[in-house]
């Protein structure tokens, strides 16, 4: 399997695990909903867990903005460029 491949299907599985964590939220929100006017303690607990939660999905997107699209090349690389400035005297 090309490392294109394995890149897209990690891709799309993180795209699905945000999905079902997305899910998860909903569940835990209609809790909150059904528990707040019974114990106040547990709602703000389980909304610091949902803010958490939150976070974590976002960086999770932001991660999958960076996943790389194009297709590997195999070759030889070209040498460095330098900035001629930087480079040390002898």
């Amino acid at each position: 399997m090309s490392l294109f491949v394995r890149e897209q299907e990690a891709k799309l599985e993180l795209i699905a695990s945000i999905a079902r964590s997305q899910q998860a939220l909903a569940r835990i929100l209609g809790s909150i909903a059904d528990i707040s006017s019974h114990s106040e303690l547990s709602a703000r607990s389980l909304s610091e867990n949902i803010r958490l939660l939150t976070q974590h999905q976002a960086v999770m997107c932001e991660m999958l903005q960076g996943i790389t699209l194009c297709q590997p090349r195999s070759g030889t690389p070209a040498p460095p460029w330098l900035n001629a400035s930087r480079l040390p005297h002898a």
